[in-house]
């Protein structure tokens, strides 16, 4: 099993504070930021240096937990930067190169990915349709289980079992007060929706022998005893176009843009041929 954070899958679960203090410095509320919140308000800060709303890029996009860490990133890559601009490491003599060489290489992406942008009109009805019916083997979803569970060490067993047995209906209390699995104990033991590749496989043999609503035996594991519950069963399924036509018209949009601009720098080449100096890059090159 994992870490005491994802004991019941493979993956890593971030908190829900709604306020996150790390590495001295503060993230403010939960990044919850509607289009009515994008003026300049400050909503994160490392000592003096702040970080507004306006200097996240499309930020509805990213959930709240991919907003803490790229707010994280950006305040530790200012307080290096105010760091170095006060040693003048900006004025190095490679610094300045580098500088140069970003400066062009931003210009030139940015205007390219512009001129290749597909028009609003793509992809139209009947592309996106066809899209979707080719894609249907990609965007199944596999069977999934919502899952409860009261995950406790050896010298609580024996006690949970017993107010189990006298009153099945008590999961969720014994779960919030006795669980050692701290997330899913907030949530009176509910850990939410899983796919068959995302629970262990001990676990997941007993989840089909499982009627919904039903409190398993005790299964032990390396970690200690896990009581499931299953709450809901998603078999695996095909999800319609309605459910995927913003995912499949931005999947679309970028291989447009893709293509666009492989076919300008494509054209660009045959109408500026490159003029290469053999002898001078051979010399260039490792020996």
């Amino acid at each position: 099993m994992t870490n005491d954070e994802s004991r019941m899958t493979k993956e890593t679960r971030m908190p829900s504070a709604r306020v996150l203090r790390h590495w001295g410095f503060v993230i403010l509320s939960s990044f919850v930021l509607p289009h009515s919140s994008f003026c300049d308000d400050v909503i994160a800060r490392i000592g003096e240096i702040e970080l507004h709303a306006t200097d996240i890029e499309n930020p509805g996009t990213l959930d709240a937990a991919s907003l803490r860490k790229l707010a994280e990133a950006i305040l530790v890559q200012r307080l290096v930067l105010k760091e170095a601009l006060e040693k003048k490491w900006d004025q190095q003599p490679e610094t300045q190169k580098l500088i140069q060489n970003t400066r062009e290489a931003a210009i030139a992406d940015s205007y390219l990915k512009n001129l290749c942008q597909p028009p609003d009109s793509f992809p139209s009805e009947p592309e996106l349709k066809a899209a979707y019916e080719a894609a249907k083997p990609s965007l199944q979803q596999p069977r999934s289980f919502h899952l409860a569970q009261i995950f406790i060490s050896e010298d609580r067993l024996e006690t949970v079992k017993a107010r189990l047995k006298a009153d099945p209906t008590s999961f969720a209390q014994i779960a919030r007060e006795m669980s050692e699995h701290q997330s899913s104990a907030k949530r009176d033991g509910d850990i939410g929706w899983l796919t068959e590749a995302q629970i262990q496989p001990e676990i997941l043999a007993r989840l089909p022998k499982l009627a919904l609503n039903v409190i398993s035996e005790p299964l032990k594991l390396g970690d200690g005893w896990h009581i499931l519950k299953v709450l809901d069963v998603r078999e695996a399924h095909t999800p319609f176009l309605e459910q995927v036509r913003e995912l499949l018209t931005q999947r679309l949009r970028a291989e447009k843009a893709r293509s666009n601009m492989q076919a300008y720098m494509t054209e660009m080449l045959q109408k500026h041929p490159v003029a290469l100096d053999g002898v001078a890059l051979s010399k260039l090159a490792r020996p």
